[in-house]
C-alpha cells in the first residue's frame, strides 16, 4: 500500500462516527472547519432573520417595503459567501505577499472619509459613499491582520528582540488608529486596539510593552471621550445608571432611552419570547433596533432561548477559532486567527455588554448578525480566510478527500430512472 493509499485510508477512518466520549468525538482533524463554517453559516442566517424582523416597523414607517433592510442585508450575504469561499482557498503565501498591498488600500480608504464622498453618521466621519454607502475602517481591521502577521512572520529570528517585534507593527498600526480616530469612531478604536495587542501578545511581545501601552491607551481614550459631548453624555448614562442627568440634555436623553428599552425589551422577553415579530420595543421605542440594538429585539422575540442560543454559537465559534490556533504551527496562522478571534468575539462582547447595560454604548454592531453591509462582508471575508486555515490543518486534507469519496459513492448507489424510449 502506498502511502498516499495509506493516508486517504486512515482519514476514511477518521470520517466514520467514533463512539466514545465527547472529547474524542471533537478531537478529528476536521472538527474546528466545521465548527467555524457551521457558526458562522447559522449566526448569518439568524442575523437575516431578526434584521427583517427589526427593521420592518420602521421601513413602513418611512413608506419603504418592509423588506428594505432584508433584501439590502441579503445582498451583502449574497456577496459575503462567495468572498468566503474565495478566501478559504487562498494559500498562506498568498496572503503573505498582498499584506502591504492590503495595508496601503486600507489607508487610502480610510482618508477618502476626509474627502467630498465621505459621510457623516452620528457625528461620526467613517463612511464613503460611492453609490453605495460603505465603512473603511471594516476593511482596515481585515488588512492589519494580515499585515501584522506576516510582518511578524517574517520577522520571526528576530522576535526575541522587542524592537522588532513593535517595530513596523505598530507604527503602522497607530498610523491607522490615528486616521479612525480622526472620523471620531471610537467603537472601531477599541477593536483596532484589542487586535493589535493580540497579534503582539501572540508574537511574543514583553509584558513591559503592554504596561506601557495601557497608560498611553487610557490618555487616548480619555481624550477623545472628553472631546465629545455625545461620547460624554453616554459615559454619563453608563455610571450613573440613567439615576442622574438632565432630561433636556439630547445626549443623555437619547442614551438613557437606549439603554432602558434595551434591557425592557429583554427583561420582557421571558424564556421563549414573545414571537418573532411581535416585539412592541421596535415600534419606534428603541433606537437603532435592527443594528447596534439587535440582540435586544432577539431576546424580546426569542426571550432567554434566543439569546443563549446565539450566545452558544459565539462560543462556538470562538473555540474553533482558538482550537486552530493551539493546532498550528504556522506562526502566521496563529497570529492571523488570533486577530480575528479578538476582532470578532471582543466586538460581540462589547455590543452585547452595551445592551446590557454593563457597558457604555460605543455603537459597534454584533458581528455577523446586526444589519450593515461593510461589517458583515469583512467580517466573512476575515472568516473566510481562517476556514481556508482550517482546510490545511494535518489531515484535514485527507478526511476531506474522504468525505467526498463518501458523498459520490452515495450517490452511486441511487437508482437511476430508465428513459421509457429505451424499454
Amino acid at each position: 500500500m502506498t502511502t498516499s493509499s495509506a493516508n486517504l485510508t486512515a482519514a476514511r477512518r477518521e470520517a466514520r462516527p467514533r463512539i466514545g466520549s465527547l472529547p474524542a468525538r471533537l478531537d478529528t482533524p476536521l472538527t474546528s472547519y466545521y465548527l467555524v463554517l457551521g457558526a458562522t453559516i447559522a449566526l448569518v442566517c439568524i442575523g437575516l432573520v431578526m434584521v427583517l424582523s427589526s427593521s420592518s416597523v420602521d421601513a413602513i414607517a418611512d413608506k419603504k417595503s418592509a423588506f428594505t433592510e432584508l433584501w439590502a442585508q441579503a445582498t451583502f450575504a449574497a456577496l459575503g459567501f462567495p468572498l468566503m469561499y474565495v478566501a478559504s482557498r487562498v494559500s498562506v503565501r498568498t496572503w503573505t505577499l498582498s499584506a502591504w498591498f492590503l495595508l496601503v488600500a486600507a489607508l487610502v480608504m480610510q482618508m477618502l472619509v476626509f474627502s467630498p464622498i465621505g459621510v457623516d453618521v452620528n457625528g461620526n466621519r467613517n463612511w464613503i459613499n460611492v453609490g453605495v454607502t460603505m465603512q473603511p475602517s471594516e476593511f482596515c481591521k481585515f488588512a492589519l491582520i494580515v499585515w501584522a502577521a506576516a510582518v511578524l512572520t517574517r520577522k520571526r529570528p528576530l522576535l526575541n528582540q522587542p524592537v522588532h517585534v513593535l517595530v513596523p507593527v505598530v507604527p503602522g498600526a497607530a498610523l491607522v488608529l490615528g486616521l479612525v480616530l480622526l472620523g471620531r469612531d471610537l467603537g472601531t478604536s477599541l477593536v483596532l486596539l484589542a487586535l493589535v495587542a493580540t497579534v503582539l501578545f501572540v508574537a511574543g511581545a514583553p509584558l513591559r510593552v503592554f504596561a506601557v501601552a495601557l497608560i498611553v491607551v487610557g490618555v487616548l481614550v480619555q481624550l477623545a471621550v472628553t472631546g465629545s459631548d455625545n461620547r460624554m453624555g453616554r459615559i454619563g448614562v453608563w455610571m450613573s445608571g440613567c439615576a442622574n442627568g438632565d432630561a433636556n440634555d439630547a445626549a443623555w436623553y437619547d442614551g438613557c432611552l437606549q439603554v432602558r428599552h434595551g434591557i425592557w425589551a429583554l427583561g420582557s422577553g421571558g424564556w421563549s419570547g414573545v414571537g418573532l415579530g411581535g416585539s412592541s420595543e421596535k415600534w419606534g421605542l428603541l433606537p437603532e433596533a435592527h443594528n447596534d440594538f439587535i440582540f435586544a429585539i432577539l431576546g424580546e422575540e426569542l426571550g432567554l432561548l434566543g439569546t443563549l442560543t446565539v450566545l452558544g454559537l459565539f462560543a462556538i465559534l470562538g473555540y474553533g477559532l482558538f482550537r486552530i490556533v493551539l493546532r498550528s504551527d504556522d506562526l502566521f496562522v496563529k497570529i492571523a486567527t488570533s486577530g480575528v478571534l479578538t476582532w470578532v468575539l471582543g466586538q460581540a462582547v462589547i455590543n452585547i455588554g452595551s445592551v446590557l447595560g454593563l457597558l457604555p454604548v460605543v455603537g459597534l454592531p454584533l458581528p455577523l448578525v446586526s444589519s450593515g453591509g461593510s461589517a458583515l462582508v469583512m467580517t466573512m471575508l476575515a472568516l473566510g480566510m481562517v476556514i481556508g486555515f482550517a482546510r490545511r490543518e494535518t489531515g484535514a486534507p485527507e478526511a476531506l478527500a474522504a468525505h467526498g469519496g463518501l458523498m459520490k459513492r452515495s450517490l452511486a448507489v441511487l437508482p437511476v430512472r430508465r428513459d421509457r424510449r429505451a424499454r
